[in-house]
């Protein structure tokens, strides 16, 4: 286990699923994270892929121009899954309260999580559970940025750094025997971004109306046993 008992804890210990009763059709990252992002996914996924998005929301991120084999959502608020064009279908449930996915073994060749890691108080058994259901060379993509709900988020991700973030979620992946050594993408705002924003953006920073720089992206991947080498 990678977590301590108080690691795992949370301010707001109301179910998750009152917390996310309410839909939020919002995106919780900048425009360069999404694209970051979908760029990656364009270069780890391949259109007869099978894929869960796990922890989703009204929107995936995926690629506009490919039609996956595939896309199954999984989320805690079923507005926002049923808005999701991406998905054919979806089903909701609180991964803190039953880690159990109702897949059999190698479901799918791709496991996805967006900006939602910070949330599970149990990552190592979702990890497990991740393992199962992936197929051989199948691949786990972990996101994330530096936003979050802070009274949701677990006590060991709330008090970390952007660096300790990434750490963690290697350790999630490195204790779960048979994923390959996790590969992690780092895309930090650099100074430039500040200097190329237009006036009106620097207008609505002032105001608080638009963070000053842009989101940090963050992504650890993954794959069941091998990496597989594709033509």
């Amino acid at each position: 286990m990678v977590l301590t008992q108080q690691g795992r804890t949370k301010l707001n210990i109301l179910p998750d699923r009152e917390f996310y009763a309410f839909p939020r059709f919002v995106t919780h990252v900048d425009d360069r994270f999404i694209s970051n992002l979908t760029n990656l996914y364009g270069k780890c996924l391949r259109p007869e892929f099978e894929i869960l998005d796990l922890m989703s929301s009204w929107v995936s991120h995926l690629p506009q121009e490919v039609k996956y084999k595939k896309v199954v959502g999984h989320g805690l608020n079923a507005q926002e899954l049923a808005k999701n064009p991406k998905l054919d279908y979806f089903f909701v449930k609180d991964l803190n309260e039953d880690e159990k996915l109702q897949f059999e073994n190698c479901s799918f060749d791709a496991v996805l999580c967006t900006v939602s890691v910070q949330y599970l108080q149990q990552p190592e058994k979702v990890f497990a559970e991740v393992f199962r259901i992936l197929r051989p060379g199948g691949v786990f993509i972990v996101s994330f940025s530096n936003r979050l709900f802070y009274d949701k988020a677990i006590s060991a991700w709330r008090d970390s750094t952007g660096y300790g973030r990434v750490q963690l979620v290697v350790q999630y992946f490195q204790c779960i025997k048979g994923f390959t050594e996790p590969e992690v993408i780092r895309k930090l705002p650099s100074n430039d971004d500040q200097e190329n924003k237009s006036p009106l953006s620097k207008i609505m920073q002032l105001i608080g109306l638009l963070s000053a720089s842009s989101d940090p992206f963050y992504a650890v991947i993954a794959y069941r046993n091998f990496k597989p080498v594709h033509e």
